[in-house]
């Protein structure tokens, strides 16, 4: 579950790829402050700049509690929820049942990434850009970012000199990756641009200078947090700080929402016996709200535990299917792994999440074999799984915040397209091809059909 790779000298090439839990455990948890993202994973994601996703030490700390302080407001999840639901009704729903009366053929990995990324700039910025809309308006951000995803796996293949010329002569994946960056920093500055006009009039500051979160989005928590002077070496100016946190947050949940939303449903029309068995969870459970949606979700907390079958089909498309392809690390010093493996600080450990989650020493002989069932126990509850042998939303420390969210945001979505519409692939025997990126987007998208159900 190890394997090292060392290119010629002038390669800059010393990469370590595992998928062992115990080396992951180690990394992740066990010495978390031996192991950082280190330089050269700031220069091949350097569009992210100093944000969360990107930084180590003290910024990353700053980053976090921030964070912490917004995700886990009491009144964050009444917000989320608000947020999502008021997407569904004015965006989802429109949508498909437009496409469902006159029979239109949709890219379904197209409307979620619209879906998300409106309902992501909405939380992060105060934004809604309505991307998603009957005639789904021209959105460059979408393009841009499937840009840069390409452009930063490519980097992970390529010599480091190879794509650093390619970046000074301008050409190829490079100058796509110029090209997109401007269209992400565009669209950012924008949205911060008019939040400090707002903030100026005073129409965006909540009353008492409370956080409320169902007003308050993190750009505004940012904006008033008295630490946001702390500067990087990169940083002369606050927007320039502001643009590189709001950009990893809602880059990240935007992308990888998405992504699992549209492999999840690929994978239910693949298994219908899967689908089925959600349905009846779900009939089962509202009634108990007398099919009442709205009733469901101003319960969402307690009415959701409820849906384990769902929850377990979520967790079984994300080890198959993690949206993060994969992640990595380098050492401060050297180190002997627990696989025997000897690192130093110019390697670059590579953690294959979509790898991982199909090794049959670490799930099974059924480790390619959709079976939500796995993730349940005798006793009818979610079977928990160590977050090393379970990487999709990192380990330790640095495990993503967002987890939660996805969970929250997949349960609302699914539960709704579910119970009200059947989902049909256009091709049924098109052989599932992924893109060549850091994200599992599907390279041809998801084409599909949506029938509305006649009994809801």
């Amino acid at each position: 579950m190890t394997f090292h790779i060392k290119g010629p000298w002038f390669a800059n090439m010393n990469i370590l790829a595992t998928v062992d839990p115990a080396n992951i455990n180690h990394i992740y948890s066990k010495k978390f402050g031996s192991f950082v993202k280190g330089s050269k994973f700031y220069e091949i994601f350097d569009v992210l700049g100093d944000g969360i996703l990107n930084s180590d030490s003290d910024i990353w700390s700053y980053h976090r509690n921030v964070a912490h302080s917004f995700l886990h407001h009491p009144q964050f999840l009444h917000s989320l929820i608000n947020i999502t639901q008021k997407k569904v009704e004015n965006g989802l729903i429109p949508f498909f049942d437009h496409v469902s009366k006159h029979d239109i053929e949709i890219d379904l990995q197209d409307v979620f990434l619209r879906f998300m990324y409106d309902i992501m700039c909405t939380i992060m910025m105060d934004h809604d850009p309505r991307s998603l809309s009957i005639n789904l308006p021209d959105f460059p951000l979408l393009k841009a970012v499937a840009d840069l995803e390409h452009t930063i796996f490519t980097r992970h293949v390529f010599p480091t000199c190879i794509w650093k010329f390619q970046r000074w002569l301008n050409i190829g994946g490079e100058k796509k990756h110029k090209q997109a960056w401007k269209i992400l920093d565009d669209f950012v500055y924008k949205c911060i641009n008019k939040k400090r006009e707002e903030r100026s009039r005073g129409t965006s500051k909540p009353k008492d200078n409370e956080i409320e979160v169902s007003r308050v989005d993190l750009l505004t928590l940012f904006m008033d947090a008295e630490q946001n002077t702390i500067k990087s070496k990169s940083h002369d100016n606050n927007d320039k700080f502001l643009r590189d946190t709001i950009s990893n947050f809602f880059l990240a949940r935007g992308e990888t929402t998405s992504t699992e939303l549209n492999l999840f449903f690929y994978l239910l029309s693949k298994n219908p016996r899967v689908t089925h068995k959600i349905r009846m969870e779900l009939d089962a459970m509202m009634t108990q709200v007398n099919n009442n949606y709205d009733r469901f979700l101003s319960n969402f907390k307690e009415l959701s535990s409820q849906l384990t079958y769902l929850h377990a089909t979520i967790c079984e498309t994300q080890r198959l299917y993690p949206a993060l392809v994969f992640n990595h690390k380098s050492p401060i010093e050297p180190d002997i792994l627990p696989s025997g493996h000897r690192v130093n600080p110019s390697t670059e450990i590579i953690f294959n999440m979509h790898s991982m989650g199909r090794m049959k020493s670490i799930w099974g002989d059924d480790c390619n074999e959709f079976k939500p069932e796995r993730w349940i126990t005798e006793g009818g509850v979610i079977k928990h799984e160590p977050s090393y042998k379970f990487a999709v939303f990192g380990a330790g420390p640095r495990t993503c915040m967002g987890k939660q969210m996805v969970f929250t945001q997949m349960k609302i979505v699914a539960a709704y397209i579910i119970r009200h519409y059947d989902i049909e692939p256009v091709d049924e025997g098109q052989p599932l091809v992924l893109d060549l990126s850091i994200t599992l987007r599907m390279k041809h998208g998801f084409m599909v059909k949506i029938i509305r159900r006649s009994q809801n």
